[in-house]
């Protein structure tokens, strides 16, 4: 069993202000985590929104398994996010509120080899924002390299 697989959003923090964050998991099928171990997902366009009182991750892209027959599963399905009652009550008024979302950040396997993703709720930065978050990376990575010499 490989354990080590994560894989990230990495415009999550560039695009949003993380808020707070949750460790879900996801409802999938037996082609859908094969593929996920294999590493064929991606979360970068995904999000996730509120159908009655469940939670699902949308546009999440998980790669049709190589070796998966006439069951294999549609690669941009909806699925289904488990959280506790208390959890999902947290974020559906939050999300009510204006300017929230709810983003996946990471999708790994644990060490029981279940798939999670975490998600975290998120406000939109603005481009100003998005500039300053960009000064803020390069001022740091100069730092790092005069340090290091």
């Amino acid at each position: 069993m490989s354990v080590g697989i994560t894989i990230k959003n990495k415009k999550a923090r560039y695009e949003f202000f993380l808020l707070q964050e949750y460790t879900a998991g996801i409802q999938l099928t037996g082609t859908e985590i094969k593929s996920i171990r294999a590493g064929k997902a991606s979360i970068v366009d995904a999000y996730c929104s509120f159908s009655g009182d469940e939670l699902f991750v949308r546009n999440m892209h998980i790669a049709e398994y190589v070796f998966g027959t006439h069951y294999n599963h549609e690669p941009k399905r909806d699925r289904k996010l488990l959280l506790t009652k208390r959890e999902l009550k947290k974020l559906k008024t939050k999300v009510n509120e204006r300017g929230f979302t709810i983003i996946p950040v990471v999708l790994f396997i644990n060490e029981k080899g279940l798939a999670k993703l975490n998600i975290a709720l998120a406000r939109g930065k603005h481009a100003y924002d998005k500039r300053e978050t960009l000064k803020q990376k390069d001022i740091k990575r100069e730092i790092e390299r005069h340090t290091g010499d």
